[in-house]
Protein backbone atom coordinates (compact mmCIF):
# COMPACT_ATOMS: atom_id res chain seq x y z
CA UNK A 1 0.00 0.00 0.00
CA UNK A 2 1.71 3.67 -1.02
CA UNK A 3 2.09 5.28 1.96
CA UNK A 4 0.46 8.78 1.73
CA UNK A 5 2.90 11.91 0.84
CA UNK A 6 3.42 14.07 3.33
CA UNK A 7 2.74 17.99 3.50
CA UNK A 8 6.29 19.97 2.48
CA UNK A 9 7.05 22.34 5.46
CA UNK A 10 6.39 25.82 3.26
CA UNK A 11 2.60 25.12 2.64
CA UNK A 12 1.77 23.82 6.05
CA UNK A 13 1.52 27.86 7.89
CA UNK A 14 -0.45 28.69 4.23
CA UNK A 15 -2.91 26.07 4.70
CA UNK A 16 -3.70 25.92 7.99
CA UNK A 17 -4.15 29.59 7.94
CA UNK A 18 -6.77 29.72 4.34
CA UNK A 19 -8.08 27.05 6.57
CA UNK A 20 -9.12 28.64 9.99
CA UNK A 21 -9.71 32.20 8.15
CA UNK A 22 -12.42 30.36 6.34
CA UNK A 23 -14.01 29.15 9.15
CA UNK A 24 -13.99 32.42 10.96
CA UNK A 25 -15.56 33.74 7.69
CA UNK A 26 -18.26 31.03 7.48
CA UNK A 27 -18.92 31.25 11.17
CA UNK A 28 -19.23 34.91 10.88
CA UNK A 29 -21.83 34.08 7.87
CA UNK A 30 -24.15 31.99 9.81
CA UNK A 31 -24.06 33.83 13.00
CA UNK A 32 -25.32 37.02 11.29
CA UNK A 33 -27.59 34.78 9.30
CA UNK A 34 -29.10 33.49 13.06
CA UNK A 35 -29.16 36.61 14.85
CA UNK A 36 -31.71 37.79 16.43
CA UNK A 37 -33.34 34.42 17.03
CA UNK A 38 -32.31 33.40 20.08
CA UNK A 39 -31.94 29.54 21.48
CA UNK A 40 -30.85 29.25 18.01
CA UNK A 41 -28.07 32.08 17.63
CA UNK A 42 -26.79 30.66 20.91
CA UNK A 43 -26.94 27.15 18.96
CA UNK A 44 -25.15 28.04 15.96
CA UNK A 45 -22.47 30.11 18.04
CA UNK A 46 -21.42 27.16 20.14
CA UNK A 47 -21.65 25.04 16.71
CA UNK A 48 -19.69 27.01 15.29
CA UNK A 49 -16.76 27.26 18.02
CA UNK A 50 -16.69 23.47 18.05
CA UNK A 51 -16.27 23.12 14.71
CA UNK A 52 -13.24 25.95 14.98
CA UNK A 53 -12.12 23.64 17.38
CA UNK A 54 -11.67 20.28 15.13
CA UNK A 55 -10.44 22.11 12.42
CA UNK A 56 -7.51 23.45 14.03
CA UNK A 57 -6.86 20.08 16.37
CA UNK A 58 -7.47 17.88 12.75
CA UNK A 59 -5.22 20.04 10.86
CA UNK A 60 -2.61 21.03 13.42
CA UNK A 61 -1.88 17.45 13.72
CA UNK A 62 -2.06 16.30 10.47
CA UNK A 63 -0.34 19.36 8.64
CA UNK A 64 2.33 19.69 11.75
CA UNK A 65 2.34 16.10 12.09
CA UNK A 66 1.92 16.19 16.20
CA UNK A 67 0.72 13.54 18.41
CA UNK A 68 -1.40 16.04 20.78
CA UNK A 69 -2.09 20.19 20.62
CA UNK A 70 -1.29 20.69 23.47
CA UNK A 71 -2.47 24.44 23.53
CA UNK A 72 -5.82 23.29 23.66
CA UNK A 73 -4.91 20.35 26.00
CA UNK A 74 -8.29 19.46 28.08
CA UNK A 75 -7.10 19.58 31.43
CA UNK A 76 -6.16 23.33 30.76
CA UNK A 77 -9.74 24.13 29.53
CA UNK A 78 -12.05 24.96 32.59
CA UNK A 79 -9.16 26.85 34.42
CA UNK A 80 -7.71 28.80 31.44
CA UNK A 81 -11.03 29.85 30.39
CA UNK A 82 -11.92 30.63 33.89
CA UNK A 83 -9.21 32.68 34.60
CA UNK A 84 -9.37 34.65 31.17
CA UNK A 85 -12.82 35.35 32.00
CA UNK A 86 -12.04 36.96 34.94
CA UNK A 87 -9.31 39.40 33.56
CA UNK A 88 -11.49 39.93 30.57
CA UNK A 89 -14.20 40.85 32.74
CA UNK A 90 -12.66 42.85 35.43
CA UNK A 91 -10.52 44.78 32.43
CA UNK A 92 -14.18 45.47 30.58
CA UNK A 93 -15.77 46.88 33.75
CA UNK A 94 -13.16 48.98 34.73
CA UNK A 95 -12.76 50.87 31.32
CA UNK A 96 -16.58 51.05 31.97
CA UNK A 97 -16.63 52.44 35.26
CA UNK A 98 -14.15 54.87 34.32
CA UNK A 99 -15.99 56.00 31.15
CA UNK A 100 -18.45 57.06 33.46
CA UNK A 101 -16.01 58.72 36.41
CA UNK A 102 -15.14 60.87 33.79
CA UNK A 103 -18.35 61.71 32.40
CA UNK A 104 -18.85 59.74 29.47
CA UNK A 105 -22.31 58.06 30.53
CA UNK A 106 -25.64 59.46 28.59
CA UNK A 107 -28.31 56.95 29.95
CA UNK A 108 -28.86 53.18 30.86
CA UNK A 109 -31.97 51.70 29.28
CA UNK A 110 -33.32 48.32 29.73
CA UNK A 111 -32.48 45.87 27.28
CA UNK A 112 -33.55 42.38 25.84
CA UNK A 113 -32.54 38.52 27.54
CA UNK A 114 -32.67 36.96 24.38
CA UNK A 115 -30.26 40.01 23.04
CA UNK A 116 -28.20 38.85 25.71
CA UNK A 117 -28.48 35.29 24.86
CA UNK A 118 -27.35 35.94 21.60
CA UNK A 119 -24.38 37.80 22.26
CA UNK A 120 -23.14 34.62 24.33
CA UNK A 121 -23.21 32.33 20.87
CA UNK A 122 -21.73 35.24 18.86
CA UNK A 123 -19.35 35.93 21.04
CA UNK A 124 -18.32 32.34 21.91
CA UNK A 125 -17.83 31.76 18.22
CA UNK A 126 -15.90 34.68 17.82
CA UNK A 127 -13.58 34.06 21.12
CA UNK A 128 -12.93 30.55 19.75
CA UNK A 129 -12.91 31.18 16.07
CA UNK A 130 -10.42 34.37 16.21
CA UNK A 131 -8.03 33.43 18.72
CA UNK A 132 -7.61 29.82 16.99
CA UNK A 133 -6.47 32.01 13.85
CA UNK A 134 -4.98 34.96 15.35
CA UNK A 135 -3.07 33.35 18.62
CA UNK A 136 -3.31 29.74 17.47
CA UNK A 137 -1.94 29.77 14.16
CA UNK A 138 -0.48 33.31 13.40
CA UNK A 139 0.99 34.02 16.59
CA UNK A 140 2.27 30.68 17.87
CA UNK A 141 3.75 29.83 14.44
CA UNK A 142 5.33 33.14 14.03
CA UNK A 143 6.81 32.51 17.44
CA UNK A 144 8.18 29.51 16.76
CA UNK A 145 10.15 30.49 13.54
CA UNK A 146 11.15 34.33 14.40
CA UNK A 147 11.01 34.76 17.94
CA UNK A 148 7.98 36.38 20.70
CA UNK A 149 8.85 40.12 19.53
CA UNK A 150 8.19 39.62 16.13
CA UNK A 151 5.12 37.45 16.36
CA UNK A 152 3.65 39.76 19.02
CA UNK A 153 4.23 42.68 16.64
CA UNK A 154 2.80 40.69 13.40
CA UNK A 155 -0.10 39.20 15.02
CA UNK A 156 -1.52 43.09 16.99
CA UNK A 157 -0.90 44.82 13.95
CA UNK A 158 -3.53 42.21 11.67
CA UNK A 159 -5.58 41.66 14.54
CA UNK A 160 -6.36 45.54 14.77
CA UNK A 161 -6.28 45.73 10.85
CA UNK A 162 -8.74 43.18 10.32
CA UNK A 163 -10.98 45.52 12.37
CA UNK A 164 -11.25 48.12 9.55
CA UNK A 165 -13.41 46.26 7.53
CA UNK A 166 -15.97 46.40 10.51
CA UNK A 167 -18.45 49.79 8.79
CA UNK A 168 -17.92 52.08 11.71
CA UNK A 169 -14.04 51.30 11.67
CA UNK A 170 -11.51 53.88 12.31
CA UNK A 171 -7.74 53.98 12.34
CA UNK A 172 -7.60 54.64 16.21
CA UNK A 173 -10.32 52.16 16.97
CA UNK A 174 -7.80 49.25 14.65
CA UNK A 175 -4.92 51.04 17.02
CA UNK A 176 -6.31 50.65 19.73
CA UNK A 177 -7.63 47.20 19.41
CA UNK A 178 -3.65 46.18 18.28
CA UNK A 179 -2.91 47.47 21.51
CA UNK A 180 -5.86 46.15 24.15
CA UNK A 181 -6.34 43.19 22.25
CA UNK A 182 -3.85 42.14 19.74
CA UNK A 183 -0.46 42.43 22.26
CA UNK A 184 -2.74 41.97 25.76
CA UNK A 185 -3.95 38.39 24.13
CA UNK A 186 -0.40 37.52 22.39
CA UNK A 187 1.28 37.65 25.82
CA UNK A 188 -1.35 35.61 27.29
CA UNK A 189 -0.81 32.84 25.00
CA UNK A 190 2.67 33.75 25.71
CA UNK A 191 2.83 33.23 29.13
CA UNK A 192 0.94 30.27 29.20
CA UNK A 193 1.57 28.33 25.96
CA UNK A 194 -2.29 27.91 26.03
CA UNK A 195 -5.20 29.10 24.13
CA UNK A 196 -7.80 28.90 26.54
CA UNK A 197 -6.85 31.47 28.65
CA UNK A 198 -6.87 34.49 25.90
CA UNK A 199 -10.32 32.47 24.26
CA UNK A 200 -12.04 33.25 28.20
CA UNK A 201 -10.23 36.88 28.24
CA UNK A 202 -11.95 37.83 24.51
CA UNK A 203 -15.10 35.86 25.23
CA UNK A 204 -16.01 37.89 28.29
CA UNK A 205 -14.59 41.48 27.22
CA UNK A 206 -17.21 41.35 24.06
CA UNK A 207 -19.90 39.75 26.18
CA UNK A 208 -19.54 41.79 29.03
CA UNK A 209 -18.99 45.29 26.23
CA UNK A 210 -22.59 43.74 24.02
CA UNK A 211 -24.14 41.55 26.00
CA UNK A 212 -25.00 42.93 29.16
CA UNK A 213 -23.87 46.83 28.44
CA UNK A 214 -25.13 46.76 24.40
CA UNK A 215 -22.62 48.76 23.64
CA UNK A 216 -21.04 48.57 20.31
CA UNK A 217 -18.20 46.05 19.30
CA UNK A 218 -15.51 46.99 17.45
CA UNK A 219 -17.33 49.26 15.17
CA UNK A 220 -19.42 46.46 13.89
CA UNK A 221 -23.04 46.78 12.94
CA UNK A 222 -26.04 44.79 14.95
CA UNK A 223 -23.53 43.91 18.13
CA UNK A 224 -25.27 46.34 20.74
CA UNK A 225 -27.57 43.55 22.42
CA UNK A 226 -27.27 42.98 25.86
CA UNK A 227 -29.26 43.52 29.27
CA UNK A 228 -29.02 47.14 29.14
CA UNK A 229 -28.94 49.28 26.39
CA UNK A 230 -25.96 51.64 27.19
CA UNK A 231 -25.63 55.16 25.84
CA UNK A 232 -22.15 57.14 25.83
CA UNK A 233 -21.50 60.81 25.15
CA UNK A 234 -18.42 63.45 25.29
CA UNK A 235 -15.40 62.96 23.10
CA UNK A 236 -14.15 60.08 21.03
CA UNK A 237 -11.08 59.74 23.01
CA UNK A 238 -13.51 59.15 26.33
CA UNK A 239 -16.19 57.12 24.68
CA UNK A 240 -14.56 55.91 21.15
CA UNK A 241 -17.57 56.86 19.96
CA UNK A 242 -19.16 54.63 17.09
CA UNK A 243 -16.80 52.48 17.58
CA UNK A 244 -17.69 51.85 20.40
CA UNK A 245 -15.67 51.60 24.03
CA UNK A 246 -12.45 49.38 22.57
CA UNK A 247 -11.64 52.62 20.65
CA UNK A 248 -11.41 54.78 24.23
CA UNK A 249 -8.43 55.80 25.45
CA UNK A 250 -9.54 54.52 28.63
CA UNK A 251 -9.68 51.03 27.80
CA UNK A 252 -5.79 50.86 26.12
CA UNK A 253 -4.60 52.16 29.16
CA UNK A 254 -6.49 49.90 31.80
CA UNK A 255 -4.86 46.89 29.16
CA UNK A 256 -1.29 48.35 30.40
CA UNK A 257 -1.62 45.98 33.62
CA UNK A 258 -2.56 42.45 32.55
CA UNK A 259 0.06 43.24 29.73
CA UNK A 260 2.74 44.54 32.26
CA UNK A 261 1.12 41.41 34.42
CA UNK A 262 2.04 39.00 31.94
CA UNK A 263 5.36 40.63 30.37
CA UNK A 264 6.81 40.48 33.54
CA UNK A 265 5.60 36.58 33.84
CA UNK A 266 7.11 35.63 30.34
CA UNK A 267 10.15 37.41 31.10
CA UNK A 268 10.48 35.51 34.84
CA UNK A 269 9.53 32.16 33.64
CA UNK A 270 11.74 32.70 30.45
CA UNK A 271 9.54 31.98 27.85
CA UNK A 272 10.61 34.28 25.45
CA UNK A 273 11.55 32.99 22.13
CA UNK A 274 14.56 34.82 20.43
CA UNK A 275 14.85 35.07 17.13
CA UNK A 276 18.19 32.99 17.06
CA UNK A 277 16.97 30.66 18.74
CA UNK A 278 13.82 30.06 17.00
CA UNK A 279 15.62 30.64 13.63
CA UNK A 280 17.87 27.69 14.73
Amino acid sequence: MKAKADTPSKFRFPILFIAMLAVVAIASLINAGLSGLGPLSVAGGIATAAAGLFVYTRLSRRLERRDSVPELARAEALPGLLRGAAIGTGAFVTTMLFIGLFGGWDRFASGSFWGFLTSVGVMASAAVNEELLFRGVIFRITQDRFGTWIAVTLSAVLFGGSHLLNTGATLWGAFAIAIEAGVTLALCYAATRSLWLPIGFHFAWNLFESGVFGTTVSGATGTAHGLLTTTLSGPALLTGASFGPEASLIAVLVCVAPIAYFLRKIKRDNLIVRRSAAQS
